[in-house]
Parts: C-alpha cells; structure tokens; sequence
C-alpha cells in the first residue's frame, strides 16, 4: 500500500514507470461538469461541495479505500495509479474539469485506483450522503451526472477495446516465438544427434587401426619391429589422441543431458596423473616442451570416474601444450581442506580476464593469432562437466609468476 504522502525521490521514481497505453489513449476531458449544468444546478452542487488542498507527493485516496466521496479538480495536477512503489501502473494524469472517484462513491465499492497530488492541488469534495440528496431535490443535476457517467463508461470502453486488442496481439506473438522456439529446438536436437552417430561410428575404424598396429607390433621380425617402433608409437599416440576426441565428443553430449553414468572407485589421483602425463609424452616433444609433476606426498584416494578425469588432465595437457611454445608445463596436486586441488600452468600468451568464463562455452575460443585457434573449444566444455558432475569447481586464473595460465580443478576427499 502506499504511503499518505511520497517522499520527492518516491514520487520521481513512480513518474519514470511507464505510462499504461491503454488508459494514456482514452479520453479523459469530459466537459466541465459545472460548466453544462444551469445555474441553479451549480449552485446548488457549489454549496455542497467544500474545497480540499493538497501538497505535492499527497496521497488524495488509496486504492482498496472505501468510496464515500468524490471529487472535482479545480486547479493542479493529479496522478491515478494501480498497484504499489514497487510494481505501479499508471493510468494517467487529471487536470481541471476532471471528476474523479465518483464510480466508487455511486456503486457503494472501494476505490480502483490511488490518487496522488503532483503539483498543488486543489479539489473541490461532495460526500455521498450529499450528493443523494441532491439528486433527489434537483432532476437536472442527475441527468448531467448521467451525461458524465456516460462519458466515463465509452473511456472504460476504449481502454477495454484497446486492451484486448493487445492482448490478442501479444497472444498471437508470444505463439509465433514459442513455434519458432521448438522448432530451433528440434532442429539442434537433430544436429546433436546425428553428430552423435558419426562420431560413435568413428570408433569401429578407430578400434580396426589400433588392432593393426598391435598385430604389427607382435608379427613383425624383430630387426623391422626395432627400425619402425617409432612410427608405431606415433600412431599408438594419434589413436589414443583420436580415441579421447570421440569420448569427449560422446561424454559431452551425455553431461550436459545427465544422462551420462559415473563408473567410481577409489582412485590415486597422484598415479591417475602420471598416467596422463605418460599418454602426452610424445606430443610434448614434438612440440619442444616438458612436464613437471609436483604432487604432494601421501594425497588421499578419492571416489571418482578415473577415465573421465584421466581425461580432463589429458585435455588441460593437450590445450597447455598446444599454448605453449617452449618450455616447461607444470601438473601440480595438493590437498587443501576437503579438496583435492589440481593445476596445470603453462607459460603461453595466457587468457585476458574477461573471457576467462566464456572459455568453458561450447565452441568458444579466446581471440588471438589465427595459428595458434585449433579444435572448436569442446575440450575445455567437457573438463567443466566432468569436473561439476564430481561436484568439483574448475577454473582458470592467471599463471605462476604472472606468466601464462593456470587451469585448476577440485575433487572432493568426502567421496572415498
């Protein structure tokens, strides 16, 4: 409910609501209902009515208030508003000539709207028990009321044209948008689920290609084995790195459905990391950098699903290799409270603040040389799910030394 009177900052913040365009384009300067009557008429009417001043920001009435008088506008300005300060809708403003409140005071129900001074104002009142008698004792005056009242109900039947007319049309919008909603909605449905099936049928040849180099592995003669044992460890390399491509891809789409399941057991994180950092060795030589582990000593087994968290390491590693132009890239575990806290820092061009949450968006790349943008940014979506599926936090700041970045994740220890 409103306050008796509006504070100055109140009364600015009601007039920047919005005008309701329904009430704004109905009319509201009837004649002057004293000007139409005869002179006795008025007079009468002027010698029952006592004149009524009201300072800026007064509340004349309030919506809800009994209807025991009405009132016409002799001189100011007035404000009629639904609702409260915090959820108001403005009917309009009255000036001069304006009758207002009488619907209230001749159908014996509370007020529909409050009224409130925004300027000095000036009104002149009649009370209900008055007004009956006066209907009574002058027949005029009833049928100029009448012609008021009449005038009134075509303003209430404009605003009721008016709004159903936009209704209807915001009905008709809102249809057409939430069409089109399910349709882009169908359609990415569609598009998941086809790259979902490519992808799954990747693995057929992906398993035929690593079944074949095994074979080689074990049926060539030894002295042809040794001459080509490299060129078998860079394809073992781009099978594995090929393999974690398709789970991710697959896993993504699962996480972000919940539908994927977790498959947890009691897990060395600092072994689970080792393991990582094995898988990438060829990869980090390539391309002229190497790995530090720092892991500390005695880390407790922690209950989780070690593939996928293998790899989430195996995506940081990836992404740190493919930033970093030489040099070291450091894989670090300690226990911090509750959590377990994994890092891996690189020494790249690092990522500016501002894009550092958007990084974790599908298909999301940090601007930057031409070069150096590979992959379509579902690596680090799949480390943000994996790690919030482990009820985990993931997040990257800025590098040791202020050099590069730092990607840092959290397991809980309560899972064990």
């Amino acid at each position: 409910m409103l306050p008796d009177k509006l504070t100055p900052a109140e009364l600015e913040r009601l007039l920047s609501a919005e005008l309701d365009t329904a009430a704004a384009t109905a009319p509201v300067d009837e004649p002057h209902l004293l000007r139409l009557m005869p002179g006795t008429a008025r007079q009468a009417l002027m010698q029952s009515m006592t004149e009524q001043t009201y300072a800026r920001g007064d509340v004349v009435f309030h919506e809800g208030a009994p209807g025991d008088v009405a009132y016409l506008v002799w001189a100011g300005k007035a404000l009629v508003i639904k609702g409260n300060l915090d959820s108001p809708t403005i009917l309009g403003y009255r000036g001069p000539g304006n009758i207002l409140g009488e619907m209230a005071l001749l159908e014996n129900q509370p007020r529909s709207a409050s009224l409130i001074a925004l300027t000095d104002l000036r009104l002149l009142q009649i009370h209900k028990d008055d007004l009956i008698r006066l209907l009574s004792d002058i027949p005029t005056l009833s049928v100029e009321i009448m012609a008021t009242m009449s005038a009134r109900l075509r303003a209430a039947d404009t605003i009721r044209d008016a709004t159903t007319q936009a209704g209807y049309r915001l009905r008709k919008q809102v249809s057409a948008l939430k069409t089109r909603e399910q349709e882009l909605l169908d359609l990415q449905r569609i598009r998941q689920e086809t790259v979902d099936l490519i992808v799954h049928d990747l693995r057929n040849p992906l398993n035929i290609i690593i079944n074949v180099l095994e074979l080689l592995d074990v049926t060539l003669p030894p002295e042809v084995r040794e001459d080509n044992q490299q060129l078998i460890e860079v394809g073992r390399a781009s099978y594995n790195r090929m393999k974690r491509l398709v789970d991710t891809l697959l896993d993504t789409s699962r996480l972000e459905s919940d539908e994927a399941i977790l498959n947890l057991r009691a897990t060395d994180v600092a072994q689970l990391i080792q393991i990582a950092v094995t898988s990438m060795a060829l990869s980090s030589v390539q391309k002229d950098v190497h790995f530090q582990i720092d892991c500390q000593a005695g880390l407790p087994t922690v209950l989780l699903d070690a593939e996928r968290i293998e790899r989430v390491v195996c995506n940081l590693l990836d992404n740190a290799v493919k930033y970093t132009p030489r040099g070291a890239i450091t894989i670090a575990a300690a226990l911090e409270g509750e959590h377990i806290k994994v890092s891996v820092n690189d020494t790249g061009p690092g990522i500016p603040p501002a894009e550092r949450e958007r990084i974790f968006v599908r298909f999301t790349q940090v601007e930057g040389e031409e070069s150096r943008r590979r992959g379509f940014g579902l690596g680090l979506r799949f480390c943000y799910l994996a790690v919030r599926a482990h009820d985990g936090d993931i997040w990257v700041e800025t590098g040791d030394g202020g050099i590069g970045s730092k990607f840092v994740f959290t397991l809980s220890v309560n899972k064990t």
